[in-house]
C-alpha cells in the first residue's frame, strides 16, 4: 500500500514519508478541533446597574410620597368638612406687601426734594445778559452802518412806502410818479452793484 502512495515532494523512502504525512495530518485535524475562535461570539456581560435602575426607583418613591402627602391633606380636609357644617374657606385675605416699598418711597422723596432745590436755584438765578446793553450795542452798530453807507438807511424804506401808497390811491394811467420812483430806485441800486 505504501508503494502506491505518491508524495508531493520527492523522497528516499515512500513508507516513512507516508507515515510522516499521516502524522502531520492527524495533528492538523486535532488542532482544528481544539482551535479557539478569533472573533469573540460570547454574550456580552450583564451589569447590575442596567437592570436595577436605582434612580428611577428613587424618583418613583418620591412621586408616591408626594401623592401620599396630598392624599393625606385631602383626607384631613374632608374629615374636617364632615365634622363641621362645611364652611367656605376660599377667601383670600392676603394683602400684597412689598419688601422694599419704604426704601423706594425714601428714594422718591429724596429725588423730589433735590428737583425742588434745583428749581428754586434756577428761579433765583439772575440773568448774566443785559438786554439794555444789547440794545445800546445795536444802536451803536446801526449808527456805524449809517455813517459808512453811501445812501442813508431810511431812504429805501421811504421810497418803498411811497410806491405802495401810490399803487393803492392812483389808477394805472396816472402813474407818472411811479416811473420817477423806478428811476430813483434803479439809481440807488446801481452804485451798490458797482461796489460789490
Amino acid at each position: 500500500m505504501h508503494r502506491a502512495y505518491q508524495p508531493i515532494l520527492p523522497c528516499g523512502n515512500k513508507y516513512l514519508q507516508q507515515q510522516w504525512d499521516k502524522a502531520t495530518y492527524e495533528e492538523h485535524k486535532k488542532k482544528i478541533k481544539t482551535a479557539k475562535p478569533v472573533v469573540d461570539t460570547s454574550t456580552p456581560p450583564t451589569y447590575g446597574h442596567l437592570h436595577l435602575k436605582l434612580r428611577k426607583l428613587k424618583l418613583e418613591k418620591d412621586r408616591l410620597s408626594i401623592t401620599e402627602k396630598e392624599n393625606h391633606l385631602l383626607l384631613e380636609k374632608i374629615s374636617c368638612i364632615m365634622r363641621t357644617k362645611g364652611r367656605i374657606d376660599n377667601k383670600n385675605e392676603y394683602e400684597a406687601k412689598s419688601l422694599n416699598r419704604e426704601k423706594r418711597e425714601r428714594e422718591l422723596l429724596k429725588v423730589s426734594q433735590e428737583n425742588h432745590a434745583i428749581l428754586e436755584r434756577i428761579i433765583k438765578c439772575k440773568s448774566q445778559y443785559s438786554v439794555q446793553q444789547w440794545n445800546e450795542d445795536w444802536q451803536k452798530a446801526e449808527n456805524y452802518m449809517n455813517s459808512i453807507a453811501r445812501y442813508p438807511h431810511g431812504l429805501c424804506k421811504w421810497h418803498v412806502e411811497k410806491r405802495q401808497k401810490l399803487n393803492k390811491t392812483t389808477p394805472k394811467r396816472d402813474r407818472q410818479n411811479d416811473k420817477d420812483l423806478k428811476g430813483l430806485t434803479s439809481k440807488i441800486e446801481e452804485p451798490e452793484q458797482e461796489d460789490s
